[in-house]
Formats: C-alpha cells, structure tokens, sequence
C-alpha cells in the first residue's frame, strides 16, 4: 500500500500520444509528494488512482482493490479520496452540514454522516468555523474544509492535486502542518510546484516528467542530487533541477 500502478496507459484521445505509457509504480505508505514540470502527467496519476479516469491498458490498486472493479468501486472510493486543483463548493451550507453532505454521497448514513461531521472539521483545525457558512472562509480554510470532507468517510487515502496553489505563505505553512498532523491515521499523496519543507512534511518523493518516473526515494535521497555549492535554502531546488536536466540560473 497505498497505491499501485501495474502497465498504466493512458490518453485523452485515440489521436494523441499517451501522456503516461506502460507506466509501473509502487507509491510507498505515509506522505508522498509527486514533482514535476507542467503536463508531466502528475494530475492524471491522481484522477487515475481516484477512478476519476481509467487507464485504457494495465490496472490500479489500492491494497487488494481495483478501480476498475464494478463490484468493489463503491469500496475503493470510500478508502481513497481525491481533492481535484478547484474543489467546488456550495457556500450557502455551513462547514458541518458540507462535510455531513459529502459524507452522506460518500455512502453513509444521514445520521452517520451528521455525527461523523464534528470530528473530521476539528482534525483540520476548524473547529471554531463549523457553524459558519462555507463562502466566508479564506481560501486556506477551504482548502482545510475541502480535506475534512475527504476524512469524514474514513478514507484511508488522500490523493490531494494542488493543495496549495493560491494560499499566501502562511496558509501554506498551516496546510504543511496539517500534513504532518495526519501522519499514521492516513496516506498522503501531494502533487504540487511547492518544494519547501520536503524533509518536515513528507517521507517520500516522486519526480515525474513525460509521463515517466525520474526519481523515486526518500527525501534525504532526493536531497543528495542538490549541488554540493547550493546554499541550504536551496538545496531541494537544486536537486529538483538536477534530476529533471535544468541548468539553474
């Protein structure tokens, strides 16, 4: 566990080229962070892990489950959660009665859901918002409801595309906090452009680009492609661009 790719292929039309192409990966247990350029195929290893997306050859797993089993879908999806780049909303719900919502198109019950609802918002640190309607959050405490909502069913997995694309510094240092907190209750999946606090948030990175694995180890692993003369602030930076070919500036 948590997520398994066994010959992934694919694409978005019969007329283009595969954006990923018989691709084979084992994403390791706790927190993994997916790098890599635009149109690296990052997105769409999520929405294939989340069944949003089926690969038209090879399969994928999340423990003995498939996303391309009919009879087990309903199964799969309430283990693995995916929180797309734009989650969408309905502002006049209060925090509670959103993630409840949720919860209850997840499959649990009305009830269940409702009594489910307290504890999922105050895992996220939004205990205080719970009666306050969804669209007089900031964008930070969204993106915070937006992961309740994935834990309110007891998801095992959150494959998350983008989290912090938008948030100022500290709505992110908040969000990377958050990461840290969920450590040994759920896996993590991040795709993100953002490389700070790697060694703080994270116990594995993936660097994909074209559609193929460049890189895949631990954060002090990844660390080591750095520069030898790249100062401290950008020793993660420096080994992103190493592994990827970039001449830094």
């Amino acid at each position: 566990m948590p997520l398994h790719y066994r010959s992934c292929t694919f694409r978005y039309s019969r007329r283009r080229p595969p954006v990923i192409d018989r691709l084979d990966l084992n994403l390791s247990p706790g927190n993994t962070v997916l790098l890599g350029p635009n149109g690296a195929g990052k997105s769409t290893l999520l929405a294939l892990g989340a069944s949003a997306s089926a690969p038209q050859d090879g399969e994928v797993r999340f423990g003995e489950l498939r996303s391309s089993n009919s009879r087990t879908l309903r199964d799969y999806r309430r283990k693995v959660s995916w929180l797309p780049q734009r989650a969408s909303f309905l502002p006049g719900m209060t925090c509670q009665e959103h993630v409840a919502y949720v919860g209850w198109l997840k499959g649990m019950r009305e009830r269940e859901a409702w009594s489910a609802a307290p504890g999922a918002i105050e895992r996220v640190g939004l205990t205080t918002k719970a009666k306050d309607k969804v669209g007089t959050l900031s964008g930070g405490q969204q993106q915070r409801l937006a992961i309740a909502q994935a834990l309110v069913h007891d998801a095992e997995l959150l494959l998350l595309d983008e989290p912090t694309v938008g948030l100022d510094p500290s709505q992110r240092r908040r969000f990377h906090d958050l990461l840290v907190a969920l450590r040994g209750s759920v896996h993590v999946i991040v795709s993100t452009h953002d490389i700070a606090d790697l060694d703080q948030a994270f116990d594995e990175v993936v660097v994909v680009e074209d559609g193929t694995v460049r890189f895949q180890g631990g954060v002090a692993e990844f660390e080591s492609h750095a520069d030898s003369e790249s100062v401290p602030g950008r020793r993660m930076e420096s080994a992103y661009s190493a592994l990827l070919g970039v001449v830094e500036q």
